[in-house]
């Protein structure tokens, strides 16, 4: 079992920043892809951006060029780097992580970007 632990989240105005970190801890025995999603009030989760074991990154169209993925393998840690946040990227963040056939969640952290 892998076990998620998230933090980063909160209250920002428009035009600012957040990290967003994800530690996996537990029976880990190869991560192959770190990520992140998001789900808006009254809308279905989506992608925001992915990290695999072969450095291979995807983000949302959207997040190009503002959010920044990164992943530090020999801690389990996954980063995302939100700048020019707007009230679009307000949700609820989760972190995801595949191993082998395996798919944990984390328990999600909130983003709110309002003035």
């Amino acid at each position: 079992q892998v076990q998620l632990v998230e933090s980063g989240g909160g209250l920002v105005q428009p035009g600012g920043s957040l990290r967003l970190s994800c530690a996996a801890s537990g029976s880990i025995f190869r991560i192959n892809v770190m990520g992140w999603y998001r789900q808006a009030p009254g809308k279905q989760r989506e992608l925001v951006a992915t990290f695999s074991s072969g450095n291979t990154i995807k983000y949302k169209d959207s997040v190009k060029g503002r959010f920044t993925i990164s992943r530090d393998n020999a801690k389990n840690t996954v980063y995302l780097q939100m700048n020019s946040l707007t009230p679009e990227d307000t949700a609820v963040y989760y972190c995801n992580v595949l191993s082998g056939p395996l798919e944990f969640w984390g328990q999600g952290t909130q983003v709110t970007v309002s003035s």
